[in-house]
């Protein structure tokens, strides 16, 4: 009988790499590099800067990033985030203006590198040992042009799905070894890039389930080193669900001793399911499902290329603000196979599932929903970029090589309309940290001491306690913050008089002013409804931009439309306030968070509408110019007992 081609293939690659392995003069890794290193940097007292980073970046061992015609492995994407200039699949030559600080490759783990290894594969190897007929063909697509490779893996997905995939491809004990040795591979790669206090490489992968098209992925990232996550392999999504994947974390930590959690992601396309009231079988929400969700995942990848996920104007209708990222997405789900109901939103979006959260907890004594926000690129080029004039595209069809990627007659079929200037060129993750050491960057999630940008570098500070005053400016602030009160991602117990807040936002240093810094708060009233309120608490101007009718008005716009630019003169280079809730209400439960505005700057449709000479459709002309903005992690405010 004739071996799965990914067992006979893999057994020759690994013995090729073994022979130039025992050839090869590179130097052995030490402890500093394979582990956390938190023990070889030096540590500041409390975290005094936000590192930057990507948590979701897909590279050629993703099976669709392939098969959209991405050919940059791992290395790649080490290396671009770090800061050096490579070249993209389209043949350009990519760098970013400022480097990351962090970064977490998340392929996808169902078929990790599957497609890559058949790319790979010999020919006559598929043609004469594999013998399969189907195989050949789509080895044939995936060689002919980006288009029919697409159409290959698009075939090769749905067989799989549907579990009519050839057998030489479906055999589990060939999957398992063939994700074990791209697993280790990358783990080898991501230690020989890790250097504790310039750049932290953390191991991950995305799971991978969208039951009926709705959306339930998450990215699993790993604290530690390879030798602990060697000793697993990334768990399969399309055939599990989100308690077996808890399950896998837990017995993970359990047999290592290490840490991992999970990071949900573009729940504005699960149709509802994201975050429900329920158990996912439509029964009541138990506490032990509810401690377990919370104790997984800490924090919710709340902006991202597909859209932004913080609230939606059907859900927030008071929120002036409330509509970025949206246009395009709410049409329906992932795979647009089902179409969003008005009545779906409410488990699709961060802000509802936090008051769902509240809510939750006051039936079950658990908040499911207690979790922090980030941003990250989900980008599938290899190429972590989040900002608007350096946009290399969610996959190879989005590179710049393409001049008509922001129009919406692009080539997509059923999905013009969304996968064209719709695409969001953000974002990015924020971690506040003591150093920049795998164990720190992940601890700061942990604790959910992180924040969500849509791709600028702002650095964005808040403190909750009860005493603090204007006064504290003057003194050592952050020390103030984290004695007297606690950092985003914290719980404060009410001690029955109004928290009060330190709240600074600094411009991104290559970026554009700020406009506003705003305060969202949701509560649960007397009554159990819950409520939300945006409160402006400090904007740029303010003696000259006074309220009318309880509303701050427009910051101004300075973009030039003929040529992507945009000016400073208005706005503020920082923002700082003390602000104590005017409506508290003792025992109340409560969440609050910041959300911070940037003044309008040009989308990437714009730039490229300038750099290539083409004309915008009247819809993408409209969105071509936003407010960029940044959302923290909440902090929590809880009744006494």
């Amino acid at each position: 009988m004739r071996k799965p081609w990914n067992t006979v293939a893999t057994s020759g690659i690994m013995a090729s790499a073994m022979a130039l392995a025992a050839c090869s003069s590179e130097p052995a890794l030490d402890a500093v590099q394979t582990g956390d290193g938190t023990d070889t940097v030096e540590l500041a007292e409390f975290p005094d800067r936000p590192y930057w980073g990507d948590t979701h970046l897909h590279t050629d061992n993703s099976v669709d990033a392939f098969g959209f015609g991405t050919r940059l492995g791992p290395e790649a994407a080490l290396r671009f985030a770090r800061g050096e200039e490579v070249t993209a699949t389209t043949g350009a030559q990519a760098q970013l203006a400022r480097p990351l600080d962090f970064l977490v490759i998340a392929d996808h783990s169902d078929a990790l590198g599957a497609t890559r290894r058949l790319y790979d594969t010999p020919r006559w190897y598929v043609n004469w040992v594999i013998g399969d007929e189907t195989v050949l063909r789509w080895y044939d697509m995936m060689h002919e042009s980006p288009e029919q490779s697409q159409r290959a893996i698009a075939e090769l997905v749905t067989a799989a799905g549907a579990g009519t995939a050839p057998e030489s491809l479906s055999d589990p004990e060939a999957a398992e070894e063939g994700t074990r040795d791209i697993w280790n591979a990358q783990l080898g790669l991501l230690d020989r890039y890790n250097e504790p206090g310039t750049f932290s490489a953390l191991a991950g992968f995305e799971w991978t389930r969208m039951p009926g098209g709705n959306n339930l992925h998450r990215v699993v990232m790993f604290r530690d080193g390879s030798d602990r996550t060697s000793q697993t392999i990334p768990f399969p999504g399309l055939s599990s669900t989100a308690e077996q994947l808890w399950d896998y974390m837990s017995n993970y930590s359990d047999a290592t001793g290490g840490q991992v959690l999970a990071i949900p992601h573009n729940s504005n396309l699960s149709n509802g399911m994201m975050f429900e009231m329920t158990m996912p079988d439509g029964s009541p929400m138990t506490a032990e499902y509810a401690a377990k969700r919370a104790a997984a995942e800490p924090v919710v990848e709340v902006t991202q290329i597909k859209g932004d996920s913080e609230t939606h104007p059907f859900l927030s209708p008071n929120d002036e603000m409330a509509g970025f990222g949206v246009g395009g997405w709410e049409l329906g789900n992932l795979t647009l196979s089902q179409k969003t109901e008005p009545e779906m939103l409410a488990g699709s979006y961060a802000r509802s599932a936090l008051l769902r959260g509240l809510s939750l907890e006051q039936q079950l004594g658990v908040n499911p929903y207690s979790f922090g926000m980030i941003g990250a690129t989900d980008s599938h080029t290899s190429l972590a970029t989040g900002d608007e004039d350096n946009f290399w595209g969610k996959h190879t069809g989005n590179e710049p090589a393409n001049e008509e990627r922001a129009l919406t007659e692009q080539n997509m079929g059923t999905r013009i309309g969304r996968f064209s200037w719709h695409y969001l060129a953000g974002g990015y993750a924020a971690a506040w940290a003591r150093g920049n050491t795998r164990a720190e960057i992940f601890d700061a999630f942990a604790r959910r001491e992180v924040y969500a940008t849509t791709g600028p570098r702002m650095s964005v500070r808040i403190f909750g306690g009860f005493d603090f005053t204007a006064e504290d400016w003057d003194n050592d602030w952050v020390r103030a913050g984290y004695t007297r009160g606690v950092p985003m991602g914290g719980e404060l117990a009410d001690e029955g008089t109004a928290p009060t807040f330190l709240v600074s936002a600094l411009k991104d240093p290559d970026g554009a002013n700020l406009d506003r810094v705003q305060i969202v708060k949701g509560w649960v009233d007397g009554s159990g409804e819950t409520q939300e309120r945006i409160y402006d608490v400090v904007w740029s101007d303010m003696d000259t931009r006074a309220r009318i009718g309880g509303r701050v008005p427009a910051v101004g716009d300075t973009v030039n439309r003929a040529d992507a630019t945009y000016t400073n003169s208005i706005g503020a280079a920082e923002l700082r306030t003390t602000w104590s809730d005017p409506d508290y209400v003792s025992g109340q439960s409560a969440f609050y968070y910041v959300r911070v505005l940037e003044i309008p700057t040009p989308r990437w449709p714009l730039f490229d509408a300038v750099r290539f000479g083409i004309e915008l459709s009247e819809e993408a002309q409209a969105d071509a110019v936003a407010q960029e903005r940044a959302y923290t992690s909440p902090i929590w405010l809880k009744p006494a007992g």
